[in-house]
């Protein structure tokens, strides 16, 4: 417990999912938290009620993280409510479009690059300008996936935006050693989240996809959550451009067979 006591951390995406389960850990661990959110208002006030039964405070702002302004808004008025931001937690993305490449219209291939990749290109930027205004040190944890190493036909946009974001990440941590900011991802695999609702409605579904999976299961938003605590704490410090892959041996088991 209080790992995280007396830090502030922002978390995009927090209205749901990964995001609520990482705010809600945080807050067990004594952080305060920006709870970020793009449209579901009523999700982050949820997620709000948690947080403050932890004794920690939290405010809702709103954010199209795609927007660059936009997020220059939202440091803006988070830096009013805490005067300092120690955390960042890039979460928020869309999910694969589900069309071939050859036909894929630009304004698709557009939507998920500019939220999956230049949304936490832009958070980043932000934040890394305001810890280095601050003297340094801090902690950037994306949440990736495990697409950044496997692909699926018909999720190229996703795929593309995923691996982007590790080459980031990396590139960051080397940029960013010396000021003491930590870069690290987290790769999930197969989630029980709003983004893998079918799967959460219908047991055949999510039984199936199971099977492709060397645990059996689907994780739960708790247990990369827990993780997430671990890359935001001093326990890792000395950790930096590493992608942790959560997945109950998923990425393992690609290729078994050949």
């Amino acid at each position: 417990m209080d790992k995280l006591k007396g830090k502030v951390a922002l978390i995009t995406g927090a209205d749901s999912g990964i995001g609520k389960a990482t705010a809600i850990e945080y807050a067990r661990e004594g952080a305060d938290v920006v709870i970020c959110y793009h449209s579901d208002k009523a999700g982050a006030e949820g997620t709000l009620k948690e947080v403050e039964k932890h004794n920690s405070k939290g405010v809702i702002l709103q954010v199209d993280i795609s927007d660059e302004q936009k997020v220059e808004q939202l440091f803006g008025q988070a830096l009013k409510q805490f005067k300092t931001i120690d955390i960042l937690v890039n979460n928020a993305a869309v999910n694969g479009s589900g069309i071939n490449v050859a036909d894929m219209s630009t304004e698709v291939f557009d939507k998920t690059i500019r939220t999956n990749l230049y949304g936490t290109f832009f958070c980043s930027r932000a934040f890394i300008k305001h810890r280095k205004q601050q003297g340094g040190k801090g902690k950037i944890i994306n949440v990736s996936s495990v697409h950044e190493e496997i692909v699926a036909a018909g999720t190229a946009d996703y795929c593309a935006s995923k691996a982007a974001v590790r080459n980031l990440a990396r590139t960051m941590a080397l940029e960013l050693a010396e000021d003491g900011i930590n870069v690290n991802n987290i790769c999930p695999g197969m989630i029980l989240t709003p983004m893998n609702q079918e799967a959460i409605d219908n047991k055949k579904v999510r039984e199936k996809a199971e099977q492709n999976i060397p645990m059996k299961r689907a994780g739960k938003p708790e247990e990369i959550a827990r993780v997430a605590v671990f890359l935001a704490s001093a326990d890792a410090d000395y950790v930096t451009g590493s992608s942790y892959f959560m997945d109950g041996g998923l990425s393992q088991n690609v290729g078994q067979g050949a």
